[in-house]
């Protein structure tokens, strides 16, 4: 957002009902409760329905509470120099090593708080009762979705990733509802990442989403969207902190896979020891 969580609903203040001016008292006076607090709880504390603290995020120009208090969150827990020294050049290697791994684990304590559980379990349900699981990603992300490849060929579930972007526009075309498509994009408007989406949509596939921008088109026409946040700081972009949050989240879907599918998982982790001790006796 170019306008801050706060200012935006300071400047929306006088458009207000009643009911949503309560609401923005209490986020503008209140935010670090907001940011530990689900929808309900809000509600509860002001009294008023769970769809009214909705309807208030939608007329400030969020898709939703969850979409809010991600902002919020970034807003009230930056900027990175608040909380992470920038590298210098004259740092040594020792610090500079010290403070990558501080920026990594602001990354994932960042990433964890702005998980949403509901949005978490429907994904890992999809995965599930999924058919075959296509993972997609441009630039950076094309490794990320191989990573996950690399793990969900474990579940026994179909899964399939591809480097070039024209093999994943075609396995797209694929796809059908019994599928799902888990497309990974830092920013959420890579165009060759959107056709994926598009063409997936198109076809009936269900859409995971892993993005850090809740506003963006990625997020809004995903089936299901789970966010990272991350601080951009002189030597590394907010594109390449956020690899680890996004890591975590298919680790994170993975072992919630693993788990459920555990007879199926088994037999597949078992055929790809053997091939592999097989292969390494040869």
């Amino acid at each position: 957002m170019s306008t801050s969580c706060l200012q935006t609903i300071r400047s929306n203040y006088a458009r207000l009902s009643d009911k949503e001016k309560i609401i923005a008292k209490y986020i503008i006076n209140h935010p670090q409760t907001i940011i530990h607090s689900t929808i309900n709880e809000v509600a509860e504390k002001l009294n008023v329905a769970d769809a009214t603290v909705f309807r208030f995020c939608k007329r400030v120009g969020f898709k939703g509470y969850q979409a809010m208090k991600i902002a919020l969150a970034s807003e009230i827990m930056t900027p990175a120099q608040q909380i992470l020294e920038e590298i210098k050049e004259d740092d040594n290697e020792r610090i500079v090593a010290e403070k990558i791994f501080k920026s990594n684990i602001k990354t994932l304590e960042y990433t964890l708080q702005v998980l949403d559980e509901a949005s978490l379990n429907k994904a890992v349900q999809l995965l599930l009762h999924a058919s075959r699981i296509h993972f997609y990603g441009t630039g950076g992300s094309a490794v990320i979705a191989m990573d996950a490849y690399h793990k969900f060929i474990r579940t026994g579930i179909q899964s399939f990733a591809f480097i070039d972007s024209h093999f994943q526009l075609m396995s797209a075309s694929q796809l059908t509802g019994k599928d799902v498509a888990v497309i990974i994009s830092h920013s959420g408007t890579n165009k060759d990442t959107l056709n994926i989406l598009n063409t997936a949509n198109e076809n009936g596939a269900h859409t995971i989403a892993i993005t850090s921008y809740p506003k963006s088109y990625l997020s809004n026409h995903a089936d299901v969207t789970l966010l990272t946040s991350s601080e951009e700081t002189e030597y590394r972009s907010e594109a390449l902190a956020s690899r680890i949050g996004q890591l975590s989240l298919i680790d994170a879907l993975y072992a919630n896979v693993m788990m459920r599918n555990k007879k199926d998982s088994e037999q597949a982790l078992n055929k790809i020891r053997t091939t592999i001790s097989g292969t390494r006796m040869e």
